[in-house]
């Protein structure tokens, strides 16, 4: 059998807001609420499992997603006035990132309500 990450726990202060904060800009749908988890169901079925948590440290969440969801995704970031930037220390604002490793490569990183660190990118050339 392959090794496969299948859930990951996010904490979060309010996870039904939190899990549909991801949802709207990833164009997916937060699952109905599993025992005390939120779940947000990714494409390979891997489940980010929002859980209730008053202190924890921000941690750094990223997603690859096709040139058409990047898009999408940059669009209602903008849409909502949702800060993004081109850097993980967050100092150029309103700016996407284009790979000097992998050839095509955008993505961005953005704050959830939470402060976790969400990023976003394409497969670029690598994706072919």
């Amino acid at each position: 059998m392959t090794i496969e990450l299948n859930h990951t726990i996010v904490p979060a202060r309010d996870p039904k807001s939190s899990a549909r904060f991801l949802a709207d800009i990833l164009g997916l749908t937060a699952g109905p609420p599993v025992a005390h988890f939120t779940p947000v169901t990714l494409a390979n079925q891997v489940t980010l499992d929002y859980d209730q948590a008053d202190d924890f440290e921000p941690h750094h969440y990223a997603f690859m997603v096709g040139e058409q969801e990047f898009d999408a995704a940059l669009a209602r970031l903008r849409h909502d006035g949702i800060a993004h930037y081109s850097d993980p220390a967050c100092r150029e604002a309103g700016q996407i990132y284009h790979s000097k490793h992998v050839e095509g490569r955008r993505g961005l990183y953005f704050h959830d309500p939470d402060r976790h660190l969400l990023e976003i990118l394409t497969p670029g050339d690598a994706g072919s």
